[in-house]
């Protein structure tokens, strides 16, 4: 598990970071939880458009994840339809599957969501497991998230969550009290 000192960071993602993406991409716990998309690395990793961030998380030097962070009201494949401007959606996964487990994703998420959070625009976040990813589901619903609806995107039945910045906020109240 990932102890109190252990830190992992972020740092934006780069054309140099395409071996790597294209390495987890090939890993069956990432196939397993995102089976049908095509990120489109070669291409991506160059474009940085102002309504995404795409981020690599660190540990003591080494990368160990993928975030992803778009206004999905803004992002241009309209993945998420018509959504209010208020909103935030990620996308999240650990590239091997030995660091699965160890709390990291945990520590990732948390810094994902105070990154969205500390826009004074931003009022939610969205994240969409599969519905079959019942693990996924269970990790968000400790973070906070709430269940929303079922809905399909392409080809993937999905589960929409949602956290609300009151819900965030009444936690961290929460955590800084038993602290």
């Amino acid at each position: 598990m990932i102890s109190q000192k252990t830190v992992i960071h972020l740092r934006p993602a780069t054309p140099a970071d395409l071996a790597i993406l294209q390495h987890w991409d090939e890993q069956t716990h990432v196939i397993a939880a995102d089976p049908n998309d095509d990120w489109g690395w070669e291409v991506e990793l160059s474009r940085n458009p102002d309504w995404r961030e795409q981020l690599i998380a660190e540990m003591e030097g080494r990368a160990i994840g993928f975030i992803q962070i778009i206004d999905p009201a803004r992002e241009d494949s309209h993945y998420w339809g018509d959504v209010a401007a208020d909103l935030r959606a990620i996308d999240i996964w650990i590239g091997e599957a030995a660091d699965l487990g160890k709390g990291y994703g945990t520590k990732m998420m948390q810094l994902a969501i105070a990154r969205c959070f500390s826009d004074p625009t931003v009022t939610a976040i969205l994240i969409d497991p599969l519905a079959s990813n019942t693990r996924a589901h269970r990790f968000y619903e400790r973070l906070g998230f709430q269940f929303v609806e079922e809905h399909r995107f392409g080809d993937d039945d999905c589960f929409v969550y949602r956290l609300n910045l009151l819900v965030y906020n009444e936690k961290q109240e929460v955590i800084v009290q038993w602290k």
